[in-house]
């Protein structure tokens, strides 16, 4: 580890000097973008990719060289060359068509319904090649190791040797983490960032504001504690002075408890989940496991706030189109929060990633301190991306998948 950010400390400083010798020569130019010429394949002005043209299963992913590489379409986009990438349970719902009725609206421009062909993947680590105007040189230098992520509604995602993304997204990667570990960090922290402090309000109006965080002596349960998400709202907890309590299955509860989770129960133990009674009611019970509103009123525990990211609705749409499915989404919030209310005296709440450029300055912050690491369940080549799917689709992980383009 110690040597690999040693390397990679000399390798920014010759970026660095690389960036500011192009800088340079572009200077007296003030009509174009910032940028380096991004490297090319053999087949000129495109790249490597992982495509889908049609919603299925993981047969549907179709490896190509000739895909074309994104061009920047705005004066706050940049373009990335892609190191290392992830595979996420969204990349596999996707996949499926999971909110494909909201998302295609927003992605096709008015009057064009093309929704295929779709790049997944939605984080990355990488290097800046390309800036628009609007992009400050002295933030974000060309040659500049970054981390980022894609707006889910972006149709061509970090599955791929490049991706455009806007300047909010992405920022300089922490020295603290290799490529790999830097591709694992922004897409689960900013989702467990956002259910805790802009849908929980842990810390405040400045919590969800701000890079600030905060949450001080409150008592959080986080369901599902060894996966991609619980893992990291572990740490971010901790890192506040919360005191956190967690579920997950047997063979994981030494792991998470090295997190710095202060209780830890197997999920499949009956006498032990009867403990987390003690410990009621939470200020935020955290469900990062998958288990959905509907399961808060069944609990044995009370709690203030129930807080899912499997809320049904993209799926209601997807089922019911937009009308009638936003008219379900509010009788399943509504009949769910009666029932939470009546039997353990708090409100449920959908959770969801947001790309929030203050997340991304509190997570840098808590990695470089180090009081945040991701952890890594497996690594695959670029070409067996598909292999990388069926792990995420197998389940039971110990952490992110990474994927190196």
């Amino acid at each position: 580890m110690q040597a690999t950010i040693i390397l990679g400390q000399f390798a920014r400083l010759a970026r660095r000097q690389f960036s500011a010798s192009t800088q340079s020569t572009l200077s007296g130019s003030q009509t174009k973008n910032q940028q380096l010429p991004p490297p090319t394949t053999k087949t000129g002005e495109k790249m490597l990719g992982w495509q889908l043209h049609n919603y299925g299963d993981i047969d549907e992913l179709q490896l190509s060289d000739k895909l074309k590489i994104p061009q920047i379409r705005s004066s706050n986009e940049c373009l990335v060359r892609i190191r290392t990438t992830a595979v996420n349970p969204i990349d596999l719902a996707m996949l499926r068509g999971y909110g494909a009725t909201v998302l295609n609206k927003m992605r096709c421009q008015p009057g064009d319904g093309i929704e295929f062909p779709l790049i997944l993947g939605r984080e990355f680590c990488g290097e800046l090649v390309q800036a628009g105007m609007g992009v400050p040189a002295s933030l974000l230098p060309l040659g500049t190791r970054v981390w980022g992520v894609v707006p889910l509604q972006a149709s061509a995602g970090a599955h791929a040797e490049y991706v455009a993304v806007p300047s909010y997204c992405l920022a300089p990667a922490p020295k603290e983490l290799d490529d790999s570990e830097a591709a694992s960090v922004l897409y689960a922290g900013l989702t467990a960032w956002s259910g805790l402090y802009i849908t929980g309000g842990l810390g405040g109006p400045c919590g969800a504001t701000t890079s600030s965080g905060g949450g001080a002596h409150k008592r959080v349960l986080v369901l599902g504690g060894s996966g991609g998400v619980g893992s990291l709202a572990i740490q971010i907890l901790k890192s506040q002075k919360v005191q956190v309590l967690a579920t997950c299955s047997e063979n994981a509860v030494e792991m998470v408890r090295n997190l710095g989770a202060d209780f830890v129960v197997n999920y499949n133990n009956v006498d032990e989940l009867e403990e987390l009674c003690k410990y009621a009611p939470y200020d935020i019970v955290l469900d990062c496991a998958g288990q959905g509103g509907q399961k808060a009123a069944e609990s044995k525990f009370d709690f203030r706030q129930y807080i899912t990211f499997s809320s049904p609705l993209l799926a209601n749409i997807d089922k019911q189109g937009l009308g009638l499915g936003a008219l379900q989404n509010v009788f399943d919030l509504v009949q769910t929060n009666v029932k939470a209310v009546t039997q353990r005296g708090g409100l449920v709440k959908w959770g969801f990633f947001s790309p929030a450029p203050q997340g991304i300055q509190f997570l840098q912050k808590l990695v470089e301190q180090r009081k945040l690491m991701p952890l890594i369940d497996s690594s695959y080549e670029f070409g067996d991306l598909p292999k990388a799917f069926e792990k995420m689709k197998a389940g039971h992980l110990r952490g992110k998948i990474v994927v190196k383009v």
